[in-house]
């Protein structure tokens, strides 16, 4: 993985990690159920952007490099895999 790749996934997850310690208390003190609501729909979307940032990283160093290197299937096989994944979403 890039350097800079793991240390803004790293930073992120932390910034998720405290978020769910938010989340459970909210849930513990009964807050308003849109508002814990609000604040799970946050946590996705922070998810979704370290996959995202770990999805790039993949395509341009690890399949990059099995394109290069004769692994073209294998290489095809991951992004059909990802596109899958991706579809299991909606």
């Amino acid at each position: 993985m890039k350097p800079e790749t793991k240390n803004k996934a790293i930073r992120r997850l932390k910034i998720i990690e405290g978020q769910m310690r938010g989340l459970q208390a909210m849930v513990d003190k009964e807050e308003y159920c849109i508002d814990i609501m609000t604040q799970t729909s946050a946590i996705k979307e922070a998810l979704s952007g370290v996959e995202d940032l770990i999805l790039e990283n993949h395509l341009s160093t690890h399949v990059v490099h099995q394109m290069k290197h004769g692994s073209e299937k294998k290489a095809t096989d991951e992004i059909l895999k990802v596109y899958k994944l991706a579809q299991k979403k909606k």
